[in-house]
């Protein structure tokens, strides 16, 4: 568990990292330097231990000649080697020493070897005569060559005080080599924890122009590790954040558009009804003239209420808080219906509109809201062309109905095609005050219902020649 101070302490993150890198790399020094002094003093012990059943071999290759064992009790002895001969009773036979000498072996080993089993190297803390000296002993048994039957053991011992010796220098070696690498270490790690914190910062430093409105930073990434990750991450933020607050610009700039346009578009019909009504009401306006002010007061009234619903339908359609009731609807029947509640709108303008669609086409949609998108285009298109055509046309396509509205009018550069399906964007804002579309919500809720539909919509315009919409709803599909 960390203690609570250390939570509290502030380090720099340079640290943080140059310490980091130092544990990591002590710690693994640390467990190397132990396994290879245990692994030094295991591989002294074993050859130890080989070198001392070598010559326990060769004693029992004599056949235990009394002058071939002093031979070699003679030459083993100059390397500190010494060697006993026991009996099959544990009796010391070579060489001649105090009868009480016995072998220090206990009953578990001495039925060990009486199996033939040898014994590996120990150590203990007195040699044989019992002199204060760390010696290793080996016993190996050696049997009657014409009974092979236990003749009794040999004990071989050597001091091991050259194995302590190459071991305080394998020591001295180590400690040398790990002070070395601990400076080797702390030089490393600080270029390490120098170029990481280098890169954070890089970050840190771009994240504060980002936060004092500085979208135009991007940083220089290679996909190599994390921090290039959340660099190419950051980039990515910030070319959002530009755009969100390019958008909100330039949505703040039509939201006053709007309400400039709202407010001029309310206050002509409403001055008029406060006129006729003022007029009414102190009977200034002559009997005959009645009927028609109460008409025109009903019309600027239908005007305002148009206005209003088109807002509400665009943020109810953007809320989601309208469902489809989607089925396949006769392409001629919806045209009819269009057809005859428009009539008048074409007669009081200079266009001519036309149908076309064969008798079987089907479209799969909501009929009010696919009554809704096309009304909304052709009053589009009756806006902005005069003296001109209008054609409505339906056509089967392989993946469903396609839905044309096409018109000869002034149509839009690509500038302006752009931004058609903005809220409050008008094409031409000379327009504003036309009884086909007062508002500039027209395309954004017919994007919004395409949308709801699953079906997209195109748009082809030309300056001066005309724009045609085309609308492709796809096949019913079956659930």
């Amino acid at each position: 568990m960390i203690p609570e101070n250390w939570t509290k302490m502030k380090l720099p993150y340079f640290f943080q990292q140059l310490l980091g890198f130092l544990a990591v790399i002590i710690i693994l020094m640390t467990i190397t330097v132990v396994y290879l002094v245990h692994f030094g003093r295991h591989t002294a012990f074993g050859e130890i231990e080989r070198r001392l059943f070598g010559y326990a071999e060769s004693i029992v290759e004599q056949n235990l000649d009394s002058e071939e064992l002093d031979t070699i009790h003679e030459v083993l002895g100059k390397q500190g080697v010494s060697f006993y001969v026991f009996e099959e009773e544990g009796r010391l036979i070579y060489p001649e020493l105090p009868p009480h000498l016995e072998a220090r072996v206990v009953p578990e080993e001495f039925q060990q070897l009486e199996n033939g089993e040898r014994l590996a190297l120990t150590t203990e803390q007195e040699d044989m005569l019992g002199n204060p000296s760390e010696t290793a002993f080996i016993y190996m048994p050696y049997f009657r060559q014409s009974t092979e039957d236990f003749a009794g053991f040999i004990t071989v011992s050597a001091p091991i005080s050259q194995v302590d010796r190459q071991m305080s220098e394998l020591h001295g070696n180590v400690f040398d080599a790990f002070v070395l690498s601990t400076a080797v270490a702390i030089i490393m790690s600080i270029i390490f924890a120098h170029y990481q914190v280098k890169r954070v910062n890089r970050l840190r430093k771009a994240a504060h122009q980002v936060a004092e409105g500085e979208y135009t930073i991007q940083l220089e990434h290679k996909g190599r590790d994390e921090i290039d990750y959340l660099s190419k991450d950051f980039n990515r933020m910030v070319n959002a954040l530009k755009e969100t607050s390019e958008e909100v610009a330039r949505q703040e700039e039509r939201r006053k558009t709007f309400m400039q346009d709202a407010a001029h578009e309310m206050r002509t019909p409403l001055t008029t009804v406060n006129g006729l009504l003022e007029g009414l009401e102190y009977n200034v306006i002559p009997e005959e003239q009645k009927l028609r002010s109460i008409q025109l007061m009903r019309k600027e009234t239908r005007r305002l209420i148009r206005l209003v619903n088109e807002n509400m339908d665009y943020e109810n359609i953007r809320s989601n808080r309208i469902i489809l009731n989607k089925n396949n609807i006769p392409v001629t029947e919806i045209f009819e219906e269009i057809k005859e509640q428009l009539k008048e709108m074409v007669e009081d303008s200079t266009n001519t509109m036309t149908f076309e669609a064969a008798d079987d086409l089907s479209v799969y949609a909501d009929y009010d809201r696919l009554k809704q998108i096309l009304v909304n285009l052709i009053k589009n298109a009756m806006q902005f062309t005069t003296d001109g055509e209008i054609i409505i046309r339906g056509q089967r396509t392989h993946t469903g109905t396609r839905l044309s509205v096409i018109d000869t009018g002034i149509g839009m550069t690509e500038d302006e095609l752009r931004f058609i399906w903005d809220r409050y964007y008008k094409a031409d804002t000379s327009r504003v005050n036309t009884k086909y579309g007062e508002s500039g919500l027209g395309l954004a809720i017919v994007q919004q219902l395409i949308e709801m539909h699953q079906a997209t919509i195109d748009v082809d315009s030309e300056p001066n020649k005309g724009t045609s919409f085309h609308l492709d709803f796809p096949f019913k599909v079956s659930e």
